[in-house]
């Protein structure tokens, strides 16, 4: 088969037309629907613990709407039973994904529970076996529980991120899929109950496809949300096994589900989704995430935006050169620039301690796009006040351009 050949422009346009940039955003407020929709497009939305501007499963979706009622999510997530549109599973990292992807996942689950899969939560399952039962039953007898809740969690483990003994058979336990998030309380406490008691029965029922049949769809699923990747892109959207996605990418491509392509400054060969949009022009304007599904591949984001892009949480102070929690700032189809933010919860305040440009960014194209969304993310995030910096390219033409 011929391989069409793709500029490195039209691969990017490609990719945010799949994600979901290039439409306008809602006119008024967003309802349930817009959410949904987003999501499915999607795929799924990555869980972070970190909270300094909002947790990551809320940003994505402020990426694409705007100003939308995160109630909305919080509803689909983690709501009552007949409501519930979402589940948490380990996906691309922890996350979220609309309740029709859980049948695609089974095959994971029963990896896990047969002891076939790899990793750390199976180390622990082959020490404490009878261990994960007793706390099988606890939850079954008392659920829904939060690991701090149990009779008898035991002492933390310093190499397992601090978790004790209860919270480590309750995380097997729930990638067995034995059982799953009931809802989250607090500081985002994951709260665990028996899967057969949490997911809607409708859900429970669909058959359960072959291994195979699953990772063709997760792959179709990731293809449609990438428009255009590599086969690394492909299989790091819900971390498929490196040889299951060869074997299968290769039937997707005999099926006509994937378009072998060539694009212009990839060393990798590419697959194109057959209903990929293809835009001349797009016109967004966003700030992303860390985890955004964008951008959560560093390699393929410099490849795409000729953007080097690393979270900085994990570096000293000294030693961080755009901030602790940055947000890259889309306008039109380039990344032009990247912004420090942090919520000042207490006076009401969105902090830019940083604001950068990229090379060859005029601050004059770029200051008053970025600071009318920093202004939305503040009136979405329900603070009053937007503290800007003053140095810089962008902080001088914020001030000369005033409030």
């Amino acid at each position: 088969m011929k391989r069409q050949r793709i500029s490195a422009a039209a691969a990017r346009r490609i990719a945010l037309a799949a994600q979901g940039f290039g439409k306008q955003r809602p006119e008024g407020a967003s309802n349930l629907g817009h959410v949904k929709r987003s999501i499915d497009r999607l795929g799924l939305l990555q869980i972070d613990s970190v909270n300094v501007l909002a947790r990551a499963h809320y940003l994505p979706l402020f990426s694409r709407l705007g100003n939308y009622d995160s109630a909305h999510l919080d509803g689909l997530a983690w709501g009552r039973q007949s409501r519930r549109g979402l589940f948490e599973f380990w996906a691309h990292e922890a996350s979220l994904l609309p309740l029709a992807s859980q049948p695609l996942l089974r095959w994971r689950m029963e990896r896990a529970a047969a002891g076939t899969s790899k990793g750390k939560l199976q180390e622990f399952r082959r020490e404490k076996a009878a261990y994960i039962e007793e706390v099988r039953r606890e939850v079954e007898d008392r659920g829904p529980i939060a690991a701090s809740e149990l009779a008898d969690g035991g002492p933390k483990r310093g190499p397992w991120w601090g978790w004790n003994d209860g919270k480590l058979a309750l995380e097997w336990l729930f990638y067995a899929g034995i059982v799953t998030t009931a809802t989250r309380r607090g500081t985002f406490e994951r709260v665990y109950d028996l899967t057969q008691r949490v997911l809607p029965v409708d859900i429970q029922a669909l058959p359960t496809p072959s291994p195979e049949e699953a990772q063709r769809e997760l792959l179709r699923i990731s293809a449609r949300a990438l428009g255009v990747a590599t086969e690394f892109d492909l299989r790091d959207y819900f971390r498929l096994p490196v040889t299951d996605t060869k074997a299968r990418l290769s039937e997707l491509v005999e099926m006509g589900d994937l378009l072998p392509v060539d694009v212009e400054g990839w060393k990798a060969p590419a697959y194109l989704h057959p209903e990929a949009r293809q835009p001349r022009h797009i016109e967004a304007r966003a700030l992303l995430a860390p985890f955004d599904p964008l951008i959560w591949e560093r390699d393929r984001t410099e490849r795409i935006f000729d953007f080097f892009y690393r979270i900085e949480i994990y570096t000293p102070v000294a030693k961080r050169k755009h901030g602790y929690y940055v947000l890259p700032f889309l306008l039109g189809d380039r990344l032009v620039g990247r912004v420090d933010l942090k919520s000042d919860r207490a006076h009401s305040r969105l902090l830019v301690p940083a604001a950068h440009l990229e090379p060859g960014i005029e601050a004059s194209e770029v200051a008053a796009p970025m600071r009318e969304e920093l202004r939305l993310m503040a009136e979405w995030l329900g603070l009053e006040g937007l503290a800007l910096p003053r140095v810089g390219a962008l902080g001088r033409e914020w001030s000369r351009m005033g409030k």
